[in-house]
This record gives structure tokens, sequence and C-alpha cells, in this order.
């Protein structure tokens, strides 16, 4: 069979009118999308936990203990023996100021009139001793008689240096890697009045307070803060 110009025309015309309508339903499916082409709305990420790493606390090495008693200093300049007692009493007590501070170092000593305690009779003097530019005071007592003399001198503060007092509470704290005290390299400290305070710092790296309390002569006594 044969068809004419216009019945090949509306054929073709009505196959895209049927081709539109097939179209306009598939765009209008209800159907739901497969399950494996889209992701579950209640899904959640997979989690993992692990320890959270703390920083170390490194330890210190320890500071040796002193194994000799702190070295008495070797001070010079004594006056001959028969020199006269004024420049004596000034060099004793020069001596034991450097002696009590633990080091040797300049040290004047100025106690006005001293100069006149030969006299027979007791002598009390205000003196003045400088150490290392440091300086304080006290009394000096002089009993002189014809042939001889005694002397005393007295102060309620001593000078001492830092390295003595550092010393000191090493020996007392076993695990010291680190000791830290708030003193001049050179103090003067009354004896009876507050203690030097210090900080020591152990292996362990914790730190722990001391007090220095230094004694007339020079000795320091530590004690736990």
């Amino acid at each position: 069979m044969f068809l004419t110009r216009e019945r090949i025309r509306f054929g073709l015309a009505v196959f895209g009118v049927s081709a539109l309508a097939v179209f306009l339903l598939s765009a209008c499916s209800d159907s739901k999308p497969s399950a494996g082409t889209s992701p579950s709305s209640g899904s959640t990420p997979p989690t993992t936990s692990a320890p959270i790493p703390t920083a170390s606390t490194p330890s210190l090495t320890p500071l040796p203990t002193p194994s000799k008693p702190w070295p008495t200093p070797k001070v010079t300049g004594a006056p001959a023996d028969d020199a006269p007692l004024a420049s004596r009493i000034r060099f004793a007590i020069s001596k034991q100021a450097q002696i009590a501070a633990g080091k040797a170092a300049t040290t004047t000593v100025n106690c006005p009139g001293i100069d006149k305690v030969e006299t027979a009779g007791h002598h009390e003097l205000k003196c003045t001793v400088t150490y290392a530019g440091k300086s304080y005071s006290g009394t000096l007592t002089v009993d002189a008689k014809q042939y001889s003399a005694s002397y005393k001198f007295t102060s309620d503060s001593v000078a001492i240096v830092r390295a003595k007092v550092v010393d000191a509470v090493q020996r007392s704290v076993t695990d010291a890697a680190k000791v830290t005290c708030t003193m001049d390299d050179v103090a003067v400290v009354k004896h009876s009045g507050e203690p030097i305070g210090c900080d020591v710092t152990t292996t362990a790296n914790a730190v722990q307070p001391y007090k220095a309390q230094v004694s007339g002569n020079g000795q320091v006594l530590v004690a736990k803060a």
C-alpha cells in the first residue's frame, strides 16, 4: 500500500505528539530513586577514638653534693705581733668578717678613738665594717691593762656571699637540680632577722621554697619554708 504525501506528514505529526506525551509522563513519575543511588539522610560518618597525648615532664640533672666543707678564706695582711694594739684589733675584726662572709675580699674597719685603747681602762667604741663595698656597724669593747688587753667585737649583722648560701642549701636538699637565692652576690643580713629566701628546683622539675638563716659567725642554717 502506498501512502500519499499528506498522509505521511500526518503520521509524523502524530508520532511527535505521542513522543512528547511519553516524555511528560516520565518527568512526572512518582517512583522513588533506588536505595543504592542516594545517601540515607540519617547516616553518620564513622568515628574513631584515640588517647590525647600529654606533654612529658623532663627530668633534670641533680647538682653534685659538696664533699668538703665550705673552704675557710685565707686572709692576708696580718700586722706584726709588736704592732700597735689598734692595728691588731682592726685586723682581727677584718679577718673574722671575711671568714664569716665566706670569701676573702677588701675589708676596712673604722672605729673612731681606737688609737687610745692602749690606755688602761675599759673602752667601748662604735665601729663600721665595710666588706666588699657592703657596710654594717658593731660595738668594740676593750679592757686594757698595763701589759695586756682583751677585746670583743659584736654586731647584729654579718656579711655573706651568695655562693656560700647556695652551697649550704645544696647540701640540705638531696635532689636539687638548681638553687636560686634572692640576694646580691654579697649581702649584709641580720642574724636575728628575716632569713634569705631560696627556691630549689628538684630533679622532678618541681620548685620548693627554702629559707637560709645566717648566724653571727657566718654559719648558714637551712630549713624548708
